[in-house]
């Protein structure tokens, strides 16, 4: 839908898509990326959150990263490139005519049938 646009663009960033979780020198979890909750991360992990995202956002299109090693490493932040400097989208990472498959979907469930299942979940719910 943003794909011709000049001043604008959406870009995926894969960076969690294959991630696995952290292990300590034990093999086991490494509960320090995680709050007390073991559920959403500590500083530590939203920091390796932050590095993998940035890391995507200056690898060009198609050569994404789609893991997180969780190192802890700030050494492995990645600077763009001096050809390149600023945020990869498909345009400029040579996409915009290619093979690159983007399918524009139409939708697939009419909108009166979204407003049709909200009101019976709501009525079922209050049974």
């Amino acid at each position: 839908r943003y794909e011709e646009r000049e001043d604008f663009a959406v870009v995926m960033q894969p960076f969690f898509r294959n991630t696995l979780l952290p292990l300590d020198s034990n093999g086991k979890l490494d509960l320090s990326f995680f709050a007390a909750d073991c559920f959403h991360f500590s500083v530590k992990g939203y920091a390796e959150m932050a590095m993998a995202l940035w890391n995507n956002m200056v690898e060009p299109v198609g050569e994404k990263q789609t893991y997180n090693n969780f190192t802890h490493d700030r050494s492995k932040l990645k600077c763009p490139n001096p050809e390149k400097p600023f945020f990869s989208t498909l345009r400029n990472s040579g996409f915009r005519n290619s093979d690159l498959n983007l399918e524009k979907t139409k939708l697939s469930v009419a909108y009166w049938a979204v407003i049709v299942a909200a009101i019976a979940g709501v009525l079922v719910g209050s049974l």
